[in-house]
C-alpha cells in the first residue's frame, strides 16, 4: 500500500508539473500577443523604410518557393520573423504558429524559445496520452460490454484502438493536415519497429532465465500478416500514388486479420476441450488467446489518483492541509477542466451530474468550433449559423441530461447515447492534441534544420510507444508466464493494427479527398530503409523463436536491440549529414 502511494505521489507530482508549466506557457503566450515586441511590429512597416533593407533578390525569391525551407538561408532572427509572417508555407498546419511566435518573440533569446517549446511539446504528449487513457479507453471498455463483444474480437479491435489511437490520430493529421504524410508515415513505422524491436527485445532478455515459450502458431501468424501487410505498404510507396479502392484493400488487411484471429482463437479453444485431461506439461498460451485478461490490465484505470487531493504523509486533520489539497486540486484544473466539461463521463467511480450536464451542453459547441476550423474560407455568417445551430442543440441535450439524470448515480437505461458521445468526443480532443503535436513537431523541424520525419520516426514514435514499452515490460516481470505472453501479444498485434488503421485509414481519407484521381504519396527513400530493417526485425524473430523452441532468451532479444540501434545510428547519421547513401546531397 505504501509503495502504491509513493508511485500516486509520484504521478501527481508529474501532474502538477505539467499543470504548472501549462499555467508559464499560458502566460508566456498572452503576454507576446498582449505587449508585441519590436520584431514581431516589423512587418507593420513592409512598404517604407523596411522593405528597402529585405526586399533583396534571394528574400524575395524564397518567399515565392514552396515550403518553408528557405526560412535557414537567414541568419538574422528578424529576417526569420518576418519570412515566417509573409510567407504561405510557414503557415501552421495545427492553431498556433510556433515559427512566428519563436522568431518573432524570442529571437533575440533562442535558449529561452526552445526551452517554451520543450515544455509544451511534454504538455501534448501528457494531454494525449491522459485523454487517451482516462476517456478514451473507457469508452471503449464499457461499448465493448454494451455491444457484448467477445473477449478476442473487443481485444483485436476496441482493445487495439484504444491503445494505437495517438499513433492512427497523429497520422491521419498528418495526412489530411500537413499534405505530405511524412510524420505521419514515419511515426506509424518508428512505433512499430520500437514495440517489435526494442520492447520485444527487452522483455526477451529481462525473463530469460524463465524459459517462458509462446504459441507458435499464433506467433507466425501475427508476424506474417505483419510482413504482407509492410510488403504490400512498400508497393504502395514504391508506385507513389493509390486510389481509393486499392487504399480500402489496404486497410482490409485488418479485418481479414480479425478474422484470422477469431479462427484460431476458436480451433485452440475446441482442442483445449479435448485434450482438457491430457497433461500438457509446458504452458504455452496463445498469443490473443488471453486477451480478455490483457483487457483489465491495460483499460481499466484507477481511480486513487483522482480521489487522492493530498499525498499520503500530508493527511493530517488540520485546516493548513485541507487548504494545501485545495490548492493541489485547483492547479490541476487547467489541463484536466477543459476535457471534463466537453467529454460526458458515466462510470460509476467518476459519475457528477453538473458535470454530465455541462458536457452534453458544451460538446457541440466544440464540434461546431473545430468543423469552424477546418474549413477553408468559412464566411462569418455561416459561422454564426454553426455555432447558433450547435448552441441550440447543446442547450437541448443539457435540459434532457437534467431531467433523466440523477445526482448520485450514472445512468442506467440508454446507456449508448451517453457511451456514443463520450467516445465521440474523446475522439475530437485525441484528434486536437494529435493535430497541435504535428504542428509543433513540423516546426521544431524547421527551427533546428532537420527534417520532421525524424522527429516522428523517433520523438513522435517514442513518445507513443513509452506507454508500452512500460506497461508491457512491468506485465513481463511481474505477471509471470501470462503476463509476458500477453505482453509479447501486445507488442505484435498493436503495431499490426497501428499500421493497417493509422497508414490505412489515412490514406482511405486522402484517397476520397481527390476521388476519382489517385493520391500522390510523398517520395522518401527514408521510408524503404524503415520498411527494410522493420521486416529485417520480424524476420529475425520468425527464424530465432521456432529454432529456440519459442523460448525468449537474451539471443533474441540482443539480435532485435541490435537490428534497432543500427537503423537509428544510420538514420541519425544521414540526418547530421555524415552518410549519404543515395549518391545526391538528401538532407534529411
Amino acid at each position: 500500500m505504501a509503495s502504491s502511494n509513493i508511485s500516486i505521489f509520484q504521478s501527481k507530482k508529474i501532474s502538477l508539473f505539467l499543470n504548472i508549466s501549462f499555467l508559464l506557457l499560458l502566460s508566456v503566450f498572452l503576454k507576446t500577443h498582449i505587449f508585441p515586441s519590436n520584431t514581431s511590429l516589423l512587418h507593420l512597416s513592409l512598404g517604407t523604410t523596411t522593405i528597402s533593407s529585405v526586399s533583396n533578390p534571394l528574400f524575395l525569391r524564397s518567399i515565392r518557393t514552396d515550403g518553408c525551407t528557405g526560412l535557414q538561408n537567414y541568419q538574422d532572427y528578424e529576417y526569420k520573423c518576418l519570412y515566417v509572417k509573409r510567407h504561405i508555407g510557414c503557415r501552421p498546419k495545427g492553431y498556433i504558429s510556433y515559427l512566428q511566435f519563436f522568431y518573432c518573440n524570442f529571437g533575440q533569446f533562442p535558449f529561452l524559445g526552445h526551452v517554451v517549446l520543450l515544455l509544451w511539446l511534454l504538455v501534448l504528449f501528457y494531454l494525449l496520452g491522459n485523454t487517451t487513457a482516462n476517456y478514451f479507453c473507457s469508452s471503449l471498455e464499457s461499448l465493448s460490454k454494451i455491444m457484448k463483444l467477445s473477449p478476442i474480437i473487443a481485444g483485436v479491435t476496441l482493445l487495439s484502438l484504444g491503445n494505437g489511437a495517438s499513433d492512427v490520430f497523429a497520422s491521419i493529421v498528418s495526412f489530411t493536415r500537413s499534405g505530405s504524410g511524412d510524420v505521419g508515415l514515419n511515426s506509424v513505422l518508428g512505433g512499430a519497429f520500437f514495440i517489435s524491436s526494442v520492447v520485444v527485445g527487452i522483455i526477451s532478455i529481462l525473463i530469460s532465465s524463465r524459459h517462458i515459450a509462446v504459441d507458435k502458431p499464433s506467433f507466425i501468424r501475427d508476424v506474417l500478416f505483419s510482413l504482407f501487410s509492410l510488403i504490400s505498404l512498400f508497393l504502395i510507396i514504391a508506385i507513389g500514388k493509390i486510389n481509393l479502392w486499392g487504399a480500402i484493400c489496404f486497410a482490409s488487411i485488418y479485418f481479414v486479420y480479425v478474422f484470422a484471429v477469431s479462427a484460431t482463437h476458436f480451433f485452440c479453444r475446441n482442442e483445449e476441450t479435448s485434450n482438457s485431461n491430457q497433461d500438457t506439461g509446458e504452458i504455452a498460451i496463445p498469443l490473443l488467446g488471453s486477451v480478455d485478461d490483457e483487457k483489465p490490465i491495460l483499460l481499466e484505470k484507477t481511480d486513487l489518483e483522482e480521489q487522492l487531493q493530498i499525498p499520503s504523509f500530508l493527511h493530517l486533520n488540520s485546516s493548513t492541509c485541507y487548504y494545501f489539497g485545495k490548492i493541489l486540486h485547483v492547479l490541476e484544473l487547467p489541463l484536466q477542466l477543459p476535457r471534463r466539461l466537453t467529454i460526458p463521463v458515466v462510470s460509476e467511480e467518476r459519475w457528477s451530474k453538473p458535470y454530465a450536464v455541462i458536457s452534453v451542453t458544451l460538446a457541440p459547441l466544440l464540434l461546431a468550433a473545430l468543423s469552424n476550423t477546418q474549413r477553408e474560407n468559412v464566411g462569418l455568417r455561416s459561422s454564426l449559423v454553426t455555432y447558433l445551430t450547435a448552441g441550440l442543440i447543446g442547450m437541448v441535450f443539457g435540459n434532457l441530461a437534467f431531467v433523466t439524470t440523477k445526482n448520485s448515480t450514472p445512468p442506467k437505461r440508454c446507456l449508448f447515447p451517453w457511451l456514443a458521445g463520450g467516445f465521440l468526443m474523446s475522439v475530437t480532443w485525441t484528434y486536437i492534441i494529435a493535430e497541435e503535436l504535428v504542428s509543433l513537431l513540423l516546426s521544431i523541424g524547421h527551427i533546428i534544420g532537420i527534417n520532421p520525419s525524424i522527429l516522428g520516426l523517433t520523438v513522435l514514435a517514442w513518445g507513443n510507444s513509452l506507454g508500452d514499452l512500460i506497461a508491457n515490460t512491468a506485465m513481463a516481470i511481474n505477471g509471470g508466464t501470462d503476463g509476458t505472453q500477453i505482453a509479447i501479444s501486445g507488442c505484435y498485434a498493436g503495431p499490426l493494427f497501428n499500421v493497417l488503421m493509422g497508414i490505412g485509414l489515412s490514406l482511405v481519407l486522402s484517397s476520397w479527398s481527390v476521388y476519382p484521381s489517385y493520391f500522390v504519396i510523398p517520395t522518401d527513400p527514408s521510408l524503404f530503409e524503415t520498411i527494410g530493417f522493420l521486416i529485417g526485425g520480424l524476420l529475425w524473430a520468425l527464424v530465432i523463436l521456432p529454432k529456440k523452441n519459442m523460448r525468449l532468451d537474451r539471443f533474441l532479444g540482443g539480435g532485435l536491440l541490435t537490428i534497432y540501434v543500427c537503423f537509428l545510428f544510420l538514420r541519425l547519421a544521414r540526418a547530421l549529414g555524415l552518410l549519404n547513401l543515395h549518391g545526391t546531397s538528401f538532407k534529411l
